[in-house]
């Protein structure tokens, strides 16, 4: 070691393009930006729309083929696939209800993982809730708007969680 080893070290700061960039004067507030996201949302509502309906045909179309044994060895993965860009576009265009119902099945399937399969009446569970939550008069809901079904599909994930590993040796 070098004879200054025992000196204090110096800390200093690096400015970056982008902070001299957001430090200049212009712009807009950051409330007329969030106003200006939120209008391009509603115009493009439509949109979304469709690409969830697609997403949920996608899902149940997967479903049938799973009951019928025709699907795909990783068709849990796929599953999960779906559930995550109903869960990502359902957080966009505000839909909480069908937000929480994805993104429980997320967390369902990725952490039973290989072991996904054996629970298709669970899934079947959550995509008719997804299905009941698409409805005009669901769809803009809370899930504290609908404590037994919200309740029964956190249950469903306790029970999923806390079940033993078949698997596991």
């Amino acid at each position: 070691m070098s004879e200054n080893s025992n000196r204090e070290a110096r800390i200093f700061s690096v400015e970056t393009r982008f902070q001299r960039m957001a430090r200049r004067p212009g712009g807009i507030s950051r409330s007329q930006a969030l106003e200006n996201a939120q209008q391009k949302i509603e115009a493009n509502k439509p949109e979304f729309e469709a690409f969830l309906d697609s997403e949920l045909r996608a899902l149940v179309d997967l479903m049938a083929k799973v009951r019928a044994g025709t699907a795909e060895p990783q068709w849990a993965e796929a599953v999960c696939s779906h559930c995550r860009q109903l869960r990502d576009i359902g957080t966009t265009v505000g839909y909480t209800l069908l937000t929480f119902i994805a993104s429980n099945l997320c967390e369902i399937l990725e952490s039973a993982g290989p072991g996904a399969e054996g629970n298709l009446k669970m899934i079947d569970c959550h995509v008719d809730a997804l299905l009941l939550a698409r409805q005009a008069r669901y769809r803009n809901m809370r899930p504290d708007q609908l404590p037994e079904l919200s309740g029964g599909l956190r249950k469903v994930a306790e029970f999923v969680s806390t079940a033993p590993d078949d698997n596991a040796k």
